[in-house]
């Protein structure tokens, strides 16, 4: 994959020219009568590598910090970074936001969440994704804020990752064993995938692999409930036998 290179922001986007009758209203005022749309209408992925890579980091990363009520994470959701300009915006694969809570978003408006962008981005590669496209999305990031951007290609299994430096975002020359300044997770390139692990050593699991970990969960609760209720209907029977012997168990 040829690699992502921080060249100038040549404009690739046009700025939106408010109507004239918006002219004398604040800016505020002008946001508001500007629609900004909760789709862009392209698939979130184009094959299942994708997807379940999309869904694997996107569903582990909320159970990391799902202890944490401020810190967001989404999956294909627009990111709107500038009031006034619905055309200046991206959908990241996964996009990590610290310092803004939790909760249901049609979009992401950056000027809405105390003007904090998205500190880390997942990128997954799909065959579908053109150069100019990934230059694109790597000149966005870098210009608007993004403190760490990894670009995963399932079908190489390739992974590269930036770091930012100041003004731009530089890349990572070692990303195996790499470990994420902002997410604390490691990355390594082992056998046909990517395997990521959590601060506390464990791996990240697919869907079907927490869903089960749930249910052995509920499982091991639910058995440890009825061991519960049997050993207080025991100790219940013992009591009464006792009485029935003229035996107070309490003052055993």
């Amino acid at each position: 994959m040829e690699t992502l290179v921080a060249e100038g922001f040549t404009g690739m986007v046009q700025q939106l020219q408010a109507p004239s009758e918006y002219a004398t209203l604040p800016k505020s005022s002008i946001s508001e009568a500007i629609i900004y749309p909760d789709s862009d209408g392209k698939p979130m992925s184009d094959n299942t590598k994708q997807f379940d890579a999309i869904v694997e980091i996107k569903l582990n990363l909320e159970w990391l910090f799902s202890d944490n009520p401020n810190v967001f994470v989404a999956g294909d959701l627009l990111w709107y970074a500038v009031e006034g300009d619905n055309t200046i915006r991206k959908a990241p694969d996964v996009m990590v936001v610290f310092g803004r809570p939790k909760g249901d978003r049609g979009s992401y408006k950056q000027w809405l969440e105390d003007n904090i962008p998205p500190q880390v981005v997942f990128e997954i590669l799909s065959p579908g994704n053109t150069f100019k496209e990934m230059r694109q999305k790597f000149r966005f990031y870098e210009k608007y804020g993004v403190e760490e951007y990894y670009l995963y290609d399932p079908d190489d299994l390739e992974l590269t990752g930036w770091l930012r430096d100041e003004a731009h975002l530089q890349e990572i020359s070692l990303i195996e064993g790499w470990v994420s300044p902002r997410l604390g997770i490691r990355f390594e390139l082992s056998g046909e995938t990517l395997e990521i692990y959590r601060p506390d050593g464990q791996k990240f699991a697919t869907f079907v692999e927490l869903a089960q970990r749930a249910q052995q969960q509920e499982q091991r609760a639910q058995e440890a409930e009825t061991q519960l209720e049997m050993e207080r209907r025991r100790s219940q029977a013992m009591a009464e036998q006792l009485r029935s012997l003229g035996i107070d168990p309490e003052q055993l």
